[in-house]
């Protein structure tokens, strides 16, 4: 952990870097609850599979005009024409296959609502306990819960949706709570402040 001129400690990925720490602080690990909301994240989160959040986070509102506001009934219905579109759109991460995984998520969301909704089926897969990591190297990469969360969506549709990343999206969606047990953001999500 690394304390800040305002006296709060951060871990070192969020410490430095204004934009991390401003996420770090006001958003990662707050539960999210609308649709729109958990299919941005699963989408950012795919994108940043092999890149740094930092990247990820910077690119955002580029990511947000090109993929109309993350709404997926927009994103639904993007033909092969927007997918060139966006494959010279050098505001966002022109990864073809991450391009048409958010296409092909943004169908499996609207799939969902059949079904209860995405917002719903992610949260099912909320562990009874949360990890309670004192340094780092305790925060784990992914859990039972995240590996069978990435089989469900797949089952469903989605892609780019792997156990790593699915925990990662746990992590910023409040499912889990992976601050450390010293930082002033501990418990924060009013999910498991009873814990540590």
């Amino acid at each position: 952990m690394i304390v800040g001129e305002d006296g709060l400690a951060r871990p070192a990925w969020a410490a430095t870097d204004p934009l991390m720490r401003d996420y770090y602080d006001q958003e990662w690990g707050l539960p999210v609850t609308d649709e729109q909301g958990m299919y941005e994240r699963i989408c950012l989160e795919g994108f940043q599979a092999g890149l740094s959040w930092a990247t990820i986070l910077r690119k955002r509102p580029a990511f947000r005009a090109a993929f109309a506001g993350f709404d997926p009934e927009q994103v639904a219905l993007f033909s092969g024409e927007d997918v060139e579109r966006l494959m010279q759109d050098p505001g966002i991460i022109r990864n073809r296959l991450k391009i048409l995984a958010a296409v092909k998520n943004a169908q499996a969301t609207l799939e969902l609502r059949n079904d209860g909704g995405l917002v719903d089926f992610v949260w099912s897969f909320r562990p009874a306990s949360t990890p309670e990591p004192a340094v780092a190297a305790d925060v784990p990469t992914q859990s039972a819960e995240s590996v069978a969360l990435s089989k469900a969506l797949r089952k469903r549709g989605f892609s780019f949706v792997g156990p790593t990343t699915m925990f990662a999206l746990m992590e910023a969606v409040g499912i889990v709570d992976t601050h450390l047990l010293d930082s002033h953001r501990r418990g924060s999500s009013g999910i498991w402040s009873m814990q540590a």
